[in-house]
């Protein structure tokens, strides 16, 4: 199990992208943190979560 925003979700062994792609997350407004530390973008496709992890997804918006 992978903690993903605070919910326990079966992700592990799933990449970051397919994730993202699995759960309709636009990847141009987004940041994930891993563990605590800020994944860059560029290691979205080679980035495996595991059991254990914990990401927070923070989707932007715009607006004022």
């Amino acid at each position: 199990m992978v903690k993903i925003n605070g919910e326990n979700i079966s992700a592990a062994g799933l990449t970051i992208s397919a994730y993202l792609d699995k759960s309709d997350y636009g990847t141009s407004r987004i940041a994930v943190e891993r563990n605590g530390e800020i994944v860059p973008k560029a290691l979205y496709a080679t980035t495996v979560l595991e059991d254990g992890d914990e990401l927070e997804i923070v989707q932007f918006v715009g607006g004022g």
